[in-house]
């Protein structure tokens, strides 16, 4: 198979066969298959757990719902970062993605709404586990690796959960949802834990993210995403034709296979705090004032009674945990962050 036109300039390895393939991974071919997990075998073995290639956790979110992460275990793991630094890295991305990307930040993702007339704030819905295997073995296969080859990558960089994560929750869920959420996870899927899954989410969104900006653009708004968070902002012509807008979206998302969260959808305007990642834009990029607050007050607490008081999540570092926020507070507000470290040096610590 020919890759398309783009691809003709990637600088990805060439890759013509199965055999290939295990010799560039390191592997014998055996276990690029076994690795690969074509056939789902990972969801079967029941009473094998040291046998699959995923470690398991399920949380309890706010909204009721749960997230799983599914973290590779050490040789899957390797295999996967390799596929990441040598291929996934070398194919660019669309310019409105900025999570997950060498060179952007929650910096570069906010900066083009600040000071907007109104902000749109949209959430993608299950992001990295939407995504499923055959999206991402035609990625690779449009990247121009035979469809053997293409199905293999694709089946090493996703997973099926087995059913029994899903038994004795530390947590209650609605049993409806539960029933649902199992299906979806049974399903071949991008794993949230993968070094792999960040890089491929964001090439597989490559087209809804042309098809984002092309309908900003026609609106007079700027459009970013930073990971499945949907950002566009824009003056009177976008605040008149908002509302229908973010209808659209809705439909696009439907149509590249991804669904809207509606209940965290926000038309945010200058009457009210915009505010995106935890970031506020209205004037100029700026923390939170509650999060500066909260921040404050841990550091003072820190310096009068000893840093042990205040780790209240048992931190292994707790130290170098209180030194990168008041980092990132500096990078966004210098005179703030000056302040909580003026805090950080009167702190003693044992």
């Amino acid at each position: 198979m020919l890759p398309v036109s783009a691809a003709t300039g990637w600088a990805i390895p060439s890759i013509e066969s199965l055999t290939s393939l295990a010799s560039w991974l390191g592997i014998l071919p055996e276990e690029l298959m076994w690795f690969a997990d074509l056939k789902g075998l990972e969801r079967r073995r029941k009473d094998l757990p040291q046998l699959r290639h995923y470690h398991y956790r399920v949380f309890a979110k706010k909204s009721g719902s749960v997230r799983l992460i599914e973290s590779p275990k050490p040789r899957l793991k390797e295999l996967q970062r390799r596929i990441l630094t040598l291929l996934l890295d070398e194919i660019p991305l669309h310019p409105a993605a900025h999570g997950f990307r060498k060179g952007h930040s929650v910096m570069t993702f906010t900066t083009p709404h600040v000071g907007q007339r109104v902000v749109l704030r949209m959430d993608l819905k299950n992001f990295f586990p939407s995504i499923s295997r055959a999206r991402v073995q035609a990625l690779f296969r449009t990247a121009g690796y035979p469809e053997p080859v293409g199905d293999l990558l694709g089946g090493v960089c996703t997973n099926t959960t087995p059913r029994d994560v899903w038994n004795n929750l530390a947590f209650d869920i609605d049993p409806v949802q539960l029933r649902e959420t199992r299906s979806f996870y049974a399903e071949p899927h991008l794993p949230q834990g993968a070094p792999t899954s960040p890089a491929l989410a964001n090439l597989c969104s490559y087209r809804m993210d042309c098809r984002l900006t092309g309908l900003a653009n026609a609106a007079g708004a700027v459009y970013t995403r930073y990971a499945d968070d949907l950002a566009f902002s824009g003056n009177e012509e976008f605040e008149h034709c908002i509302d229908r807008f973010s209808t659209h979206v809705a439909a696009i998302l439907h149509e590249e296979g991804f669904a809207a969260n509606h209940r965290k959808t926000r038309v945010m305007r200058q009457s009210v705090r915009q505010q995106l990642v935890g970031l506020v834009v209205n004037q100029r990029m700026n923390v939170r004032r509650d999060d500066f607050d909260h921040l404050k007050a841990i550091l003072t607490n820190c310096v009068r009674l000893g840093p042990e008081s205040q780790n209240r999540e048992a931190h292994p570092n707790f130290g170098a945990h209180l030194d990168g926020r008041i980092g990132f507070v500096e990078s966004v507000n210098p005179d703030k962050g000056r302040q909580l470290r003026t805090l950080w040096e009167k702190i003693v610590w044992q």
